[in-house]
């Protein structure tokens, strides 16, 4: 494994290194913006912000966004917007400076992680983002939220009481949370959830490495996904037929963007936009999947697919943007083929900002280790 892809958690990264003003970052990070693109009428819609730099994670069906967002106080809160994007509210936090959301239902139960008395908490709110609950812990002291399904079932992963870090399920509207266990390896992570319960994630496997899994119905059992041929895989998103997608070290040892078939099935390789890595973070109940993948020319472009993860378009090819501009990133796309993108200005022989970000990473990765917990990717 070349890069450890935990981009569902790069915000917590990218955070703390904004709010240590390192100058040499400031040229590309700070004019990056976060969009909802309309694939059907081909329109962008800016996401507004707290105060300061936004971070856009997750999108439900009426187009209400998640992420975290800088306050004018210099701290990062979570946020919900209203439908399409429309406006944005501090989630506030659970008794802390910090918080963030990855997951929103169909009725804006928003679910992330925040401060709490030290350490990090995972959280659910009520229907449109109202109230903030601690959803507690394994027995450990540390658990983070990536995904919620209709029925407010939670998904993430928590610190035992052994010290192990263990993917989790809640009941409904948040409930009990239930430790998933592993593939036979020590930690797992649970980063999706469908409307049966089924949950998608990463497990390390006998022999230490760590694999995408998929369990059935509330989250009962775990299955090993398999690789594309290599050693290493993630899954990042379900659908409610089951289609999973995530990526996968190669055969050659390249990353490449999967799905797979309903339940589960059968692992494809979605290939690239030409270059040579891809990786995707979301898929809506027809299967159209995206992500982002190296271009040729090397800069990844977001992308999205057809139905069943046919085909792989560039986004920027769906739009007009500013010139020296890129559509750099897809998040997450709903029913209604509203996409969360990632603008970013692009100078030819300035790192793009993925490269600061893991430039950034060394420099801050103790401070950060002393703070919270990290995940077990």
């Amino acid at each position: 494994m070349k890069i450890t892809r935990s981009f569902k958690i790069q915000s917590l990264i990218l955070a703390a290194a904004l709010s240590t003003g390192l100058g040499f970052v400031s040229p590309v990070s700070a004019q990056e913006r976060y969009y909802i693109l309309d694939t059907n009428t081909k329109e962008l819609t800016a996401l507004g912000s707290l105060g300061g730099y936004t971070y856009a994670r997750g999108i439900n069906d009426a187009g209400q966004v998640v992420g975290t967002s800088q306050t004018a106080a210099g701290n990062f809160h979570a946020f919900i917007t209203g439908p399409n994007g429309v406006g944005m509210r501090d989630l506030g936090t659970l008794d802390g400076d910090f918080s963030e959301a990855h997951g929103i239902n169909k009725a804006g139960q928003v679910v992330g992680w925040s401060d709490t008395a030290g350490v990090t908490h995972s959280f659910i709110t009520g229907p449109n983002g109202v109230g903030m609950r601690d959803l507690g812990t394994l027995g450990g002291n540390y658990s983070q939220a990536y995904g919620i399904n209709d029925v407010g079932q939670v998904v993430g992963w928590s610190s035992t009481a052994s010290g192990a870090e263990h993917a989790f399920i809640t009941g409904p509207n948040g409930g009990s949370m239930r430790d998933l266990g592993t593939l036979g390896g020590l930690d797992s992570l649970a980063t999706g959830i469908n409307d049966t319960g089924q949950v998608v994630g990463e497990s390390r496997a006998v022999g230490g490495i760590f694999h995408a899994f998929i369990t059935g119905p509330n989250g009962e059992g775990m299955t090993d996904l398999g690789t594309l041929g290599g050693n290493y895989s993630q899954a990042y998103g379900i659908n409610d037929v089951g289609q999973v997608v995530g990526w996968s070290i190669t055969a050659s040892g390249a990353e490449h963007a999967f799905i797979t078939g309903p339940n589960g099935g059968s692992m494809r390789d979605l290939g690239t936009l030409g270059g040579l890595d891809s990786l995707a973070n979301g898929i809506n109940d027809t299967g159209q999947v995206v992500g982002e993948s190296r271009a040729v020319g090397g800069i990844f472009h977001a992308f999205i697919t057809g139905p069943n993860g046919e085909g792989m378009t560039d986004l920027n090819s769906l739009v007009g943007l500013p010139a020296e501009t890129i559509l750099h990133r897809a998040l997450d796309i709903n029913n209604a083929g509203q996409v969360i993108v990632l603008a970013t200005p692009f100078v030819p022989g300035i790192p793009e900002p993925r490269t600061y970000a893991l430039m950034l990473a060394g420099l801050i990765l103790v401070g950060l280790m002393a703070g919270r917990k990290r995940l077990p990717a």
